[in-house]
């Protein structure tokens, strides 16, 4: 369900209120939310996704995205990485907008783009429409 993208950071699709707490079981310390409310019917709030993170004892981050990425929201993910102690989880609809979004945070802090368009294909993840922005 968590595709690993680097030692710290995981992503996945919706997650529900429920999967929080498994979550936490594989280190997750803290949840970044890339969808905006109201996306989809039926998804889960940003406001019960974070009560379940504070359940469970989790930061929680909402940075939503839609229509294209700006570099606010890159920077948002950039501080949001680095706040946290242990294992970062980022969902949205099907994990691509965070991919996205940490590909470009790890770009901006100076890492290899051909490492992190390789570490975002071995999660399943194609970086191919936007290397150019990586470096």
């Amino acid at each position: 369900m968590f595709r690993r993208l680097d030692d710290h950071v995981l992503v996945s699709g919706q997650i529900a209120p429920e999967e929080v707490a498994e979550a936490a079981t594989q280190g997750v310390t803290m949840i970044v939310n890339n969808r905006p409310d109201g996306e989809a019917p039926g998804q889960p709030t940003s406001a019960e996704i974070q009560a379940a993170a504070a359940r469970a004892g989790m930061s929680y981050r909402h940075i939503p995205v839609a229509g294209g990425l700006s570099p606010h929201q890159v920077q948002d993910m950039a501080d949001a990485l680095g706040a946290s102690d242990g294992k970062v989880l980022a969902f949205c609809r099907s994990g691509t907008r965070s991919t996205y979004l940490w590909a470009l945070a790890r770009a901006q802090a100076g890492d290899d783009a051909d490492e992190i368009v390789g570490k975002a294909a071995a999660a399943g993840y194609d970086l191919t429409p936007m290397r150019g922005y990586l470096g």
